[in-house]
């Protein structure tokens, strides 16, 4: 059954915070550097804090979340920074599957694609 969370309550705002604070650590860890629209990094942003509170780890909101045996998990385990995104999506294609971390060269390529 999908859960609701108030998305303007006191815990979600907190939330939203400390993961804002996540992926500000995560791009100065790997050199990444966040998607130029800023609707990219906000939903991916709100879905990473809404899996925090609803199932304790930050899955990427791009994957189904499903329970097994009393736990939650989501395909191919991608908790963010999620394995796929580290060893595949960005060193090939320049961005993760969400779009929110990508490379500096992928973002010069992008705004020069789209001017």
């Amino acid at each position: 059954m999908l859960q609701q969370l108030d998305m303007n309550s006191p815990e979600f705002l907190e939330e939203l915070e400390k993961t804002k604070k996540f992926t500000d650590k995560v791009c100065q860890q790997f050199g990444w550097v966040y998607h130029p629209l800023d609707d990219v990094n906000e939903g991916v942003t709100m879905g990473l804090a809404r899996n925090k509170l609803l199932y304790g780890k930050r899955f990427c909101p791009c994957f189904m979340v499903v329970e097994e045996d009393g736990k939650f998990k989501s395909a191919d385990d991608r908790v963010c920074p999620c394995k796929p995104a580290i060893e595949k999506e960005i060193p090939q294609e320049g961005k993760c599957h969400c779009g929110i971390f990508c490379t500096p060269e992928f973002i010069e390529k992008f705004k020069e694609e789209n001017q």
